[in-house]
């Protein structure tokens, strides 16, 4: 229901209205409305339980399991929220100066040390607003670099046939061709691919460890050799870092840049556009073209001198904190947005890391890996088709509903659907596109075992149904109030616009 449909006219809600009088001045007469904007006319009480009974039709991590394979989608703590939130952060001003925001600066620039030392890079960069800026920014950043060095003949970037979507198109917005390479049968890059693929044209290699197809790629160290032996750079698609957080450094298997979805592995709201943070980290090579602004620490201001004129700095003890600017970077690859990034997002991830502490990081990666392969294999002995049996999952694993469909014609699709009429967000389908009907399963590590023997139940029931009522599996969702959508229509001829039925006021 739209709110237009509760609508009835002359009805106020007057208790909420701002009490001032708008007055207008400047404006030309032929840009003036003539008439009444068309709003919605309803009772406080119609606005709150209509918007209230919207929320309640929303899956959501705080309602439902969310097992969004290479989304880590887990539960955001309300510390954080709460402390993202304090006053003296939300009322300073951006253009603010630097000695203003000491608090601020002070926060950022401690996220970026500890972003430093889980990933075991020399530098980091908040300002990428996504992961897909932060992508971007990585591959620019290695552009960069060759192009300082004069190195103008590489001009491929190399991605696995298993990479995230975005990898591909990330290289070709930063000018590079892109050269694809398969996945063997145990789910690591075909070393003898990748040799072949590189040489001088080589810019770089754009990888996941752990990949998407949930397994650590075993053959790192002989990667990063290939690549970098031909003068080649290794990118990190942070996105799975949720894995390896606190056990494994992408530092420490040779990586050259890596971009961290703060929005997953630091679980900060995300999803629906936004928001979120993509911090890049690189190696010392690279710390010359990061993006900007970037939090530095100045030293401690020095003791007063003996004529008393005391230091030029106005601050002393512990030192204090600036933006590097163009001043201090003139190779940076500039600024990727307004202002200083998603400083919302970015305080909250500060926040997780410290609740979280050094043991609660490791315990991160235990646990999400101790549920997904909980989870895998109750689902294997269950009786479903796991993509790579022989191997331990990371932090999320994949399920083909291939032979399900073979035997009674439901679709990945329509177990996707179907599971939303059981209390549950579906895992990513069709992704990676290398498994036939594929479910991506991520359970993260804030789901409950009962949760995952809930969900187990779930679609084993399922299976049940595609056997016995095909064309209810067909029908999913029958409980939701959006039903199954023709996608291909939805894609092209998608309207989100609510036009009245006349053009008198809505009844």
């Amino acid at each position: 229901m739209l709110i237009f449909e509760r609508s009835h006219p002359g009805r106020r809600n007057a208790a909420q209205a701002p009490n001032y009088t708008a007055t207008v001045s400047g404006i030309p007469a032929a840009l003036l409305r003539t008439d009444q904007p068309l709003l919605p006319e309803a009772s406080e009480m119609d606005v709150v339980r209509h918007y209230t009974g919207l929320s309640q039709k929303n899956f959501s991590i705080d309602t439902h399991f969310y097992p969004l394979g290479s989304c880590t989608m887990k539960y955001n703590p309300r510390a954080c929220n709460t402390l993202a939130m304090l006053p003296q952060f939300l009322a300073r001003h951006p253009l603010a100066p630097d000695s203003t925001g000491q608090g601020v600066l002070a926060c950022l620039h401690g996220l970026q040390e500890i972003l430093k030392d889980v990933t075991g890079m020399a530098g980091v960069s908040l300002m990428p607003m996504a992961g897909a800026q932060g992508e971007f920014a990585g591959i620019a950043m290695i552009r960069a670099y060759h192009d300082a060095r004069g190195d103008t003949a590489r001009t491929e970037i190399i991605v696995p046939d298993a990479a995230h979507g975005t990898n591909p198109a990330t290289a070709v917005m930063c000018g590079y061709t892109v050269k694809e390479i398969p996945t063997d049968a145990n789910g690591d890059v075909d070393l003898d691919a990748l040799r072949a693929a590189t040489g001088p044209q080589t810019a770089g290699l754009m990888l996941t460890n752990p990949s998407t197809l949930g397994v650590f790629e075993k053959q790192i160290q002989a990667i990063q050799k290939i690549i970098h032996d031909a003068g080649g750079l290794l990118y990190y698609d942070g996105a799975n870092l949720n894995a390896i957080l606190g056990k494994v450094k992408p530092g420490d298997m040779g990586f050259d840049v890596i971009h961290m979805n703060l929005h997953k592995t630091f679980s900060t709201p995300h999803g629906g556009g936004g928001p979120g943070a993509g911090a890049v980290g690189v190696a010392q090579r690279l710390m010359p073209f990061l993006p900007l602004p970037v939090v530095a620490k100045e030293p401690p201001s020095p003791p007063p001198s003996p004529t008393g004129r005391g230091n030029s700095h106005g601050v002393g003890g512990e030192g204090s904190y600036r933006y590097l600017t163009e001043k201090d970077l003139p190779q940076s690859i500039g600024h990727l947005s307004a202002f200083s990034g998603n400083i919302g997002v970015l305080l909250r991830a500060y926040v997780y890391a410290r609740m979280l502490g050094a043991e609660g990081m490791h315990r991160v990666a235990e646990f999400a890996t101790l549920n997904a392969n909980y989870l895998m294999a109750e689902l294997h002995k269950a009786g479903f088709t796991v993509a790579f049996p022989q191997r331990r999952a990371s932090h999320e694993f994949i399920v083909s509903m291939k032979p399900l469909k073979d035997a009674t014609g439901i679709s990945a699709m329509d177990v996707a659907k179907r599971l939303l009429d059981k209390g549950y967000h579906p895992p990513t389908t069709y992704f990676p596109m290398l498994v036939p009907e594929c479910l991506l399963i991520e359970p993260t590590e804030t789901e409950s075992k009962e949760t995952l023997d809930a969900f187990v139940a779930a679609l084993k029931e399922i299976r049940d149904e595609a056997y016995a009522t095909p064309e209810l599996m067909k029908g999913a969702p029958h409980t939701m109030p959006v039903r199954r959508l023709d996608d291909v229509k939805a894609a092209r001829e998608l309207d989100l616009t609510w036009k009245p039925a006349t053009n008198t006021r809505a009844a």
